[in-house]
């Protein structure tokens, strides 16, 4: 870099050089950029992809033969006489070399192989299920670092307001307007103020904690930009139900089950085996080939194969029947969402346009009596709280509303795809 400077032309190497001493921006984290960096860097998604893994491993082998079977051995070796212990004497006396296979029934096998695709479908249905549960967690604790942050600006030139009173009540004072109980207002308010603020700084410290556990170190850089505006569309939302991941899940779990079934009902059908074994023996004696074939007998089925393909069948059962409570629970819980959101939408209306409006002609009517002589400076405090109070409120309301709308989206909307 340095032979590139010193050959560059005079103005390119003051630019060079103002680039290289102009310190970086810091990093700012967007609502969109926190959900795409937990998705990347979430522990929690990184052990769901791992097991997605693992399943996708396991579907290669299922439903493949056993590996074979090297058969090494002696075989009628005399323990008595004159040829005890000596492999080349008596006639029946072999050293074998043989081969077996075990061979499970088709249905088995297949049983095995819908099992392992079972298993990939509910491990990649569980991943989508806490990605889902991730995006929400991220997408709440953003939204309330981002009305924390709202209320900190709000504190903040509410300080400064404090300043312009103590610099007001004591001018009056030294004039002699007001009484001299008046100086305790200023720093009443201020102490109050304190309170607020120190309690503000633990709830932020708590929201950065909760982005942290999800981005890392990026969970506490300055947040960039307002919170993202979603359509909440309750039909559209109703129809997409059976598209949440949650309930989703559903569908491989109960795959699973009855891949159970077949594999217990497969324990009916009997497996087989064959062996070929190579049988040398003393060179006065010809060698020798032998092929074994063996069946099971599942002559017990009463007692082993039938209960457990009723146990299976009750656990096929009970996974449909999980699934239709957990629908009704999901509609129960779609519909109170709802409600909470048109209720919180009304509250926000009515805190914009009548309570705070009131708040601030309050406020200014109180003000304006105050000059004239006619109205206490604790009756200007006490409205300037409730103004305070009502400024709070309508940022409070603000988040909640923004929370209520990520959530419903993220479940029900285009972001549960």
């Amino acid at each position: 870099m340095l032979f590139l400077y010193l050959r560059a032309p005079r103005p390119c190497w003051l630019l060079l050089a103002v680039a290289c001493w102009t310190p970086f921006p810091a990093l700012a984290l967007s609502f969109d950029a926190a959900l795409q960096l937990a998705e990347h860097q979430a522990p929690i998604l990184k052990a769901r992809a791992e097991q997605v893994d693992a399943a996708r491993h396991a579907v290669l082998p299922a439903g493949a033969l056993p590996d074979p079977k090297l058969l090494l051995g002696l075989q009628n070796v005399p323990l008595e006489g004159d040829g005890r212990y000596r492999l080349n004497e008596e006639g029946m006396t072999m050293q074998m070399i043989g081969l077996m296979q075990e061979v499970p029934s088709r249905a088995k096998r297949q049983a095995q192989i819908a099992l392992a695709s079972a298993g990939l479908g509910r491990a990649e249905g569980e991943r989508e299920a806490q990605r889902l549960l991730v995006r929400q967690a991220v997408a709440q604790a953003w939204l309330l670092a981002h009305g924390l942050e709202r209320k900190s600006q709000l504190l903040d030139a509410l300080s400064e307001e404090n300043r312009l009173l103590a610099t007001s009540v004591e001018a009056q004072l030294a004039g002699g307007r007001l009484p001299v109980t008046a100086a305790v207002s200023p720093r009443q308010e201020r102490a109050l103020l304190d309170e607020r603020l120190d309690e503000l700084a633990l709830q932020r410290q708590q929201a950065r904690a909760a982005l942290r556990r999800w981005l890392g170190e990026a969970g506490g850089e300055p947040l960039r930009g307002e919170p993202p505006r979603w359509t909440v569309d309750p039909p559209a939302f109703r129809r997409r139900l059976a598209q949440h991941p949650q309930l989703a899940l559903y569908q491989p779990l109960s795959e699973e089950a009855q891949a159970a079934v077949q594999a217990a009902v497969a324990e009916r059908r009997p497996d087989w085996s064959w062996e070929v074994g190579y049988q040398r023996r003393g060179q006065a004696y010809g060698d020798m080939l032998s092929l074994q074939l063996s069946v099971d007998l599942p002559v017990f089925g009463a007692t082993r194969q039938t209960p457990r393909i009723a146990a299976s069948q009750a656990r096929l059962s009970a996974v449909e029947a999980e699934r239709q409570a957990f629908a009704d629970e999901l509609v129960q819980q779609l519909n109170d969402e709802l409600a909470e959101y048109e209720r919180a939408q009304r509250s926000l209306a009515r805190t914009r346009q009548t309570l705070l409006p009131l708040a601030e002609e309050k406020l200014a009517l109180s003000m304006a009596a105050y000059r004239a002589g006619n109205a206490e400076l604790d009756s200007v405090l006490s409205a300037r709280r409730e103004r305070i109070e009502q400024q709070l409120r309508e940022i409070d309301q603000a988040t909640l509303l923004a929370m209520l709308e990520a959530r419903l989206y993220l479940a029900y909307g285009e972001g549960s795809r």
